[in-house]
């Protein structure tokens, strides 16, 4: 437990304006971001008597190593970049709601030629109309099947529609009236995107309009004795119709505004939202979060505020907010709201009508949600905590390891030799802090050297981190999309927190393994078990027998669910290795042919087969490729023997070339498909 006087910054240090600050602890990671309109004065309340602190607030601060601050120009800037750091650093002592799911969205692509009608998750992409959230993807599947008999939009992937296209035959729903079947030309393109635009229409709430002019159209119909074409107009109102009747009227003055209602205790915290659109209930959500620090509900209100809106703009944000408690101050939070949506957002609390009644039937459903959450938080919280303890009696551990990491090695009969690095916290998976690793201190196969080499390479850069003598970079360890470049600012992605127990998925000759790295390394405070699959006992170093947990054990299911990751998280990295060579051809070893102009080549041509054959005046008429180009693609693929044909072993046959030149990874025998996987 650190003293906050040992970094308190000294008197008339600390600026008195506006800004951000950052506490780190010991190990430079952040755990705690906040902002305020003084700097000097917010500071100063967390360097008083501890007993004067809010005891989160002393756990916090007693955690925490040192403290710095940025200074902003306006609190609006200070609001703006407190979001910024706490979606970058996840620091534990921040509110963070926990949203269990990724909701889904109605989503219309506005940015392709035909727009295309489709359930949608994850971050929205610009140019893609949104209408949502839902509870559940169904409940969107049926509004659009209602839907499409009035506006038969395309629904169908990439993949469909080129086929249709290349074979000039639509799909089902295009023989059935529920696609207008651009991809064959029945329509225009110009009159598809008139379709998808009523669509968008009615979805966001104009919907009278369009019912008074098909009725128009209905009676019109009838007078002239098109009694089919009035049916069909009358069974398109009805379809209508029954899609309105799924979102009921909550506001008469059609009004768009998102409701948000807080239930909250000592401890934790749900938040409600319901997003009104037109007067309808267009989506819900909700989080959960443990008030880890002091916070009023106003401070919940603006966390909230910034999670819904932090990454929305235009329409996305509406006219109307209405919640239970205004943040303090309000007006940076309204100004930034304004920015975010261009142009005026109301702030406000209900006070009568049917916007107060919402609010109310909001608010019920916070407080179900964090009823709910609580009764499987308390049986989750207890087993948790039965099995860390379990696991720290069964290894004679000090106290209950917070912090699991978890190693294991995987290949294909020596080829592609991988490893991953899974991480639990309380426990409970830290997907972000997950690593993979490529063994390249050897070839071939030894899965005893490969967790040596693991494991040393991991906690040297736990140690040059600890040591702070310089930065290391490794990006084939780096997850998927993360930069390795990183400056010493205490994120979560590197390797700088230490566990307090390593598990390596194997017996005896893995566990010494990883013991005798870490004591190469001089670390003697971390402790080290192994798990083997075959009875699923748990190996100590330097013990000739391993310690049998019962099969109704707790501790022995987390360890279970620890290795089971590993060997998945493990499994996926070398799939994905092995099908990226597969997928490697000649034209991969052309110097400065990217993959762009290689895909050029292959479509113009059909295939590397058929590429080897043509002249240099040929290549050159793929648009990108000049003649110096041409002339290497030429004299590379003269110099490279074409491929041996892929023999199928267990029939025989020979499989075809993919348009890459590569045999084709997805087929072969069942055993070469699952991969013989370690």
């Amino acid at each position: 437990m650190a003293d906050p006087s040992s970094y308190r910054p000294r008197p008339g240090q600390i600026p008195d304006s506006p800004g951000v600050y950052r506490f780190r602890d010991e190990h430079r990671r952040v755990i705690y971001v906040g902002k305020a309109k003084s700097l000097r004065q917010r500071l100063a309340n967390y360097f008083q008597d501890l007993a004067g602190l809010h005891p989160r607030t002393r756990s916090m601060v007693t955690t925490a190593a040192s403290v710095e601050w940025t200074v902003v120009s306006t609190e609006v800037e200070a609001l703006q970049l407190e979001y910024s750091w706490i979606k970058e650093y996840d620091p534990r002592f921040n509110v963070k709601y926990r949203d269990d799911k990724s909701y889904p969205y109605l989503a219309v692509t506005m940015n392709e030629e035909f727009p295309r009608v489709q359930v949608m998750r994850g971050h929205k992409k610009k140019g893609v109309r949104y209408f949502g959230p839902y509870a559940h993807a169904w409940a969107i599947r049926d509004t659009v099947d209602l839907l499409l008999r009035v506006f038969p939009v395309r629904t169908c992937s990439a993949g469909v529609f080129k086929n249709a296209t290349r074979t000039d035959r639509p799909c089902l729903l295009g023989y059935i009236g529920k696609c207008s079947a651009p991809c064959v030309g029945r329509v225009e393109p110009e009159e598809h995107r008139e379709l998808a635009e009523e669509f968008c229409d009615f979805m966001a709430g104009r919907t009278g309009t369009y019912l008074r002019r098909l009725e128009k159209q209905m009676m019109r119909a009838a007078d002239e004795l098109e009694y089919e074409r009035a049916a069909r107009l009358r069974d398109d109102i009805e379809a209508l119709k029954k899609a309105m009747e799924k979102n009921a009227v909550v506001l008469a003055d059609a009004t768009d505004a998102d409701l948000i209602a807080v239930a909250e205790d000592e401890l934790e915290a749900a938040v409600q939202i319901f997003h009104v659109r037109g007067g309808r209930v267009r989506g819900q959500r909700g989080w959960v979060t443990d008030k880890v620090e002091e916070i009023t509900t106003g401070a919940l209100v603006e966390h909230a505020l910034q999670q819904l809106y932090g990454e929305e703009s235009g329409d996305a944000v509406p006219k109307e907010v209405l919640v239970p408690a205004l943040p303090d101050p309000v007006e940076p939070v309204q100004q930034w709201l304004t920015e975010r949506r261009g142009s005026g957002v109301s702030l406000r609390i209900p006070q009568r009508g049917d916007k107060k009644a919402l609010m109310e039937t909001v608010a019920r459903n916070a407080q179900q949600a964090l009823a709910l959450h609580k009764t499987k938080r308390a049986s989750d919280l207890t087993t948790r905590s039965r099995a860390l303890e379990e696991i720290a009696d069964a290894l004679g551990l000090d106290s209950a390891p917070l912090r699991i990491e978890c190693y294991d090695i995987s290949h294909l009969q020596g080829d592609d030799v991988v490893a991953s690095m899974v991480v639990f916290e309380d426990g409970l998976q830290r997907k972000g802090e997950y690593r993979r690793f490529q063994i390249r201190g050897f070839a071939g196969q030894d899965d005893v050297r490969s967790m040596h080499e693991v494991i040393s390479r991991r906690f040297r850069r736990y140690i040059a981190e600890k040591e702070k003598t310089g930065e290391w970079v490794d990006e084939e360890s780096a997850a998927p999309g993360e930069n390795g470049l990183k400056d010493d600012e205490g994120r979560p992605k590197k390797f700088a927190y230490p566990p307090q127990l390593v598990v390596v998925d194997g017996g005896q000759p893995q566990v010494a393994a990883a013991k005798r790295a870490l004591d190469e390394l001089g670390i003697d405070d971390i402790a080290v078990c192994g798990l083997a699959k075959r009875l699923e006992e748990v190996w100590l170093p330097g013990e000739d027998d391993p310690v049998v947990l019962p099969r109704t054990s707790e501790g022995l299911y987390l360890l279970q669910r620890v290795r089971d990751e590993a060997h998945r998280f493990a499994i996926t990295y070398q799939r994905a290795k092995r099908a990226k060579r597969f997928r490697s051809g000649p034209l991969d070893d052309v110097p400065g042919l990217g993959e762009t102009r290689k895909q050029a080549l292959i479509k113009h041509f059909g295939s590397v087969k058929k590429l080897r054959s043509v002249t240099i005046d040929q290549i050159c008429e793929v648009p990108g490729i000049g003649r110096k180009t041409a002339e290497t693609i030429a004299a590379a693929l003269a110099q490279a023997a074409p491929a041996a044909p892929a023999v199928n072993t267990a029939t025989g046959e020979i499989m075809e070339d993919t348009e890459d030149g590569a045999p084709d990874p997805t087929e072969g025998t069942p055993d070469e498909r699952r991969g013989q996987e370690t």
